[in-house]
């Protein structure tokens, strides 16, 4: 039970009843669930390109941009997933249903920003530089995995609440 001022609600799942309401009823949802699968096709797009200058040594400025377009996108589905969850769980990160997928978010956000500082600043070279990025990429896969799990537990979820529940 969660206590909320001088009321006591029961969460069952990953949303009480107030916040799946919150969940299903503000914008910042349909805006998170069209930039997370459009983040995925930039990551495959840009893993690609990476992948193709590690390999051949062809196409380093289209792997380079394709990174920092990930990196931009990335940003963007963090600061609207932050008001997300300030709309739905009255925080802006790290909300219990959400703690560990933004703890692994934040160290996503920590190798892409680095991947940025070391291009601006030319430290090491540009397989190098790739290296980080791939390492982003590798957590950023955790990520996602994360969310998705999650999203399929809040789904899962769903028929179980309708349960018992008159029409």
């Amino acid at each position: 039970m969660q206590q909320d001022g001088c009321q006591t609600k029961k969460k069952q799942g990953l949303y009480t009843s107030e916040e799946r309401i919150r969940r299903d009823s503000t914008r910042w949802t349909v805006v998170q669930g069209v930039l997370a699968p459009f983040q995925f096709l930039v990551f495959l797009v840009s893993l690609a390109l990476v992948i193709r200058y590690l390999a051949t040594g062809i196409g380093e400025s289209a792997a380079m941009v394709s990174i920092i377009v990930k990196t931009l996108v990335l940003y963007t589905i963090m600061v609207t997933g932050a008001i997300w969850e300030k709309v739905v769980f009255g925080r802006y990160l790290f909300a219990d249903a959400f703690f560990w997928e933004d703890v692994v978010s934040m160290g996503v956000i920590a190798l892409h920003t680095l991947y940025i500082v070391a291009v601006w600043f030319g430290w090491g070279t540009p397989t190098q530089q790739m290296g980080i990025a791939l390492a982003a990429y590798a957590i950023y896969v955790i990520n996602a995995a994360q969310f998705i799990l999650k999203l399929r537990t809040a789904r899962l979820e769903a028929p179980a609440r309708m349960e018992g529940v008159p029409a």
